[in-house]
């Protein structure tokens, strides 16, 4: 089942997360109110169209609420980004993703209970449209010749076992660099969970549920891994 998003916002991040979204196969609507942004970017997606996207009536109409996910992308009118966020959740969108420009931004936002929040300094529109499509990817580093660094939450079908058992390298062709795990810790006289590297793992290192994989392999060798172990 292809996966469906909208896009609001066809700047460079927005036109890159949308681009990158259809050629993995998603299902993009792309919305702007700029008719030159849709026609840029209509051929490349499954649906492209101009509105108004603080009009509710207007995203309501495009049934943006079936989306599994919908990216505010819009840059520089930060009333129109919060006017169309807040109509994806009156819409009870699935998954609202909005882009802040900056700190005070992203602190406005997380006042109105937006869970997932995109800096576009710090994300490139591929990155995050690679986290769009497999969700159990936390970070992603593309590399020359489709390999690719990944760090993943740990697949459910591989949790209490050992990384010799898993065997990732001969059966996903894929390298473990590390492992990321938390410990509790007592931090200002509270328990806390403290995020740690706990080294070059052995084949005798036991994978925990919890567990965060840094994994360098080939994009659909990654892909393989998280689908087979989902």
């Amino acid at each position: 089942m292809r996966h469906k998003f909208a896009v609001i916002g066809l700047g460079v991040f927005g036109h890159s997360i949308a681009t990158t979204l259809a050629e993995r196969g998603a299902e993009v609507i792309a919305i702007d109110n700029d008719e030159d942004h849709v026609e840029s970017i209509k051929d490349q997606v499954a649906y492209a169209v101009a509105l108004d996207a603080t009009d509710i009536r207007a995203l309501e109409a495009q049934n943006i609420q079936d989306m599994d996910a919908v990216i505010v992308a819009i840059g520089e009118d930060f009333e129109a980004l919060l006017i169309t966020t807040a109509n994806l959740q009156e819409l009870n969108v699935k998954r609202v993703i909005t882009r802040a420009s900056n700190k005070q931004q992203r602190r406005i936002l997380e006042k109105m209970g937006v869970q997932e929040i995109l800096s576009p300094e710090g994300e490139v529109g591929k990155t995050v449209a690679e986290r769009l499509l497999q969700p159990s990817i936390r970070t992603f580093l593309p590399l020359p010749d489709n390999y690719e660094i990944v760090e993943i939450n740990a697949p459910r079908n591989i949790a209490n076992r050992s990384v010799a058992k898993i065997s990732l390298r001969e059966k996903y062709n894929l390298n473990l660099i590390t492992i990321k795990r938390f410990f509790e810790e007592i931090q200002d006289g509270k328990p806390t969970q403290v995020e740690h590297i706990i080294g070059v793992p052995k084949a005798d290192t036991i994978i925990y549920p919890s567990d965060i994989l840094l994994l360098i392999g080939k994009k659909q060798d990654v892909k393989r891994f998280i689908d087979v172990n989902r």
